[in-house]
């Protein structure tokens, strides 16, 4: 069932116009993971599909997971539900999830012969699950709220297929750029390639805005950084750029860690619409040097919301001081919501975010 929605609800547009660096009437705010297991109807449609794999790969029930946040909270955003692993599993290297292990790869990347060996999915064929799930929720959301469709950066999605699963320094492929670094590139740039194709491809069924997830980006020193990983970012951005319906939506990237001389700057040059920033830098100090020419995203430690409802409510009002009376806020976390966190600490922060917000906006103006 569509969500309701009035003619003139902000929320339409809330989301829409921070990231244009728009006057808005108060802050808008969305939550990396807002649909996930700390929702127990979240839990309870998990257990009902079997697997993560089989939700994720169902679109309705994709549907119906990206829905249950905005059916709890005041949000100003819905993010697609899938996983950032798709590309990789599309492209035939036996994804699997390990119950409490996380992500595996049955057939791991490891050789030049194995790069050689993948091509670019077809959106529409290997990943058209994602692409089914992201034209009903438009149409379920009914203009309620924007939706944002997301893919990994091809630096992330590169360490777990080297790797074969999760890990904490990503040893292997940090290997394979010191001593093949010509392999790696290759790797990188078949992934830019999918990834540009996948998120085009997004927008075409209906995504309103983009969003790039480079959530191993800070394993890299800044030189590396440079070229692993900003390199096909910037890439990935001038395609989107060139496409007929992409080109006309935000782009939002994170890169998590990322906070360096030059580095936020130069992610700010890729021409994105916003940054996402996490907590380990000062939003007043992020906006300072890349001014005004993104939007920032972000950046309470997710931890903040295993705290009382009235620190949340101090973090909030801090933070909002940081980023000061300017246009161009979206409220988010530095990282994903954590599973044991209670629902009713996320009400808290979602009211204290708009409510403050108004305040921030009325002394701007």
């Amino acid at each position: 069932m569509a969500l309701p929605v009035a003619a003139d609800d902000p929320r339409r547009t809330r989301f829409s116009r921070a990231l244009r660096r728009e006057a808005t009437d108060t802050t808008p705010v969305w939550l990396m993971r807002q649909a996930g297991r700390y929702l127990p109807e979240y839990r309870a449609t998990r257990a009902r599909a079997g697997s993560f794999l089989a939700l994720a790969k169902t679109p309705e029930l994709a549907c119906e997971v990206t829905l249950q946040p905005l059916l709890r909270f005041d949000l100003d955003a819905a993010i697609l539900f899938s996983d950032i692993l798709t590309i990789p599993d599309a492209m035939g290297l036996g994804l699997e999830f390990a119950q409490g292990e996380g992500p595996r790869f049955a057939r791991p990347v490891r050789s030049a012969a194995d790069i050689a060996h993948l091509g670019v999915p077809d959106p529409e064929t290997e990943l058209r699950y994602v692409m089914d799930a992201v034209r009903l929720i438009r149409h379920e959301l009914d203009g309620r709220v924007p939706l944002i469709g997301f893919a990994g950066s091809p630096w992330t999605l590169a360490c777990y297929m080297v790797e074969g699963t999760g890990s904490r320094d990503f040893a292997r492929i940090k290997a394979m750029a010191w001593n093949d670094p010509a392999s790696l590139h290759r790797l990188l740039d078949v992934l830019a390639r999918a990834v540009a194709a996948y998120l085009a491809a997004q927008a075409a069924a209906g995504a309103q805005a983009l969003m790039l997830f480079d959530t191993w980006g800070g394993l890299l020193a800044p030189p590396m950084f440079a070229e692993f990983s900003l390199r096909y970012l910037d890439a990935i951005a001038q395609h989107l750029r060139a496409h007929v319906v992409a080109a006309v939506l935000p782009l939002i990237l994170f890169a998590k860690g990322v906070n360096g001389a030059g580095q936020l700057e130069a992610l700010a040059d890729t021409g994105c619409a916003a940054l996402g920033v996490d907590w380990s830098i000062s939003l007043g100090e992020a906006r300072r040097r890349v001014g005004a020419r993104v939007a920032l995203q972000g950046n309470l430690d997710p931890a903040a919301l295993h705290a009382q409802p009235e620190i949340i409510e101090r973090e909030v009002a801090a933070l909002l001081r940081a980023f000061g009376p300017h246009p161009g806020h979206v409220f988010n976390l530095g990282h994903g919501i954590t599973p044991e966190v209670d629902p009713e600490s996320v009400a808290v922060l979602v009211d204290a975010v708009h409510r403050l917000g108004r305040r921030a906006v009325a002394e701007g103006g």
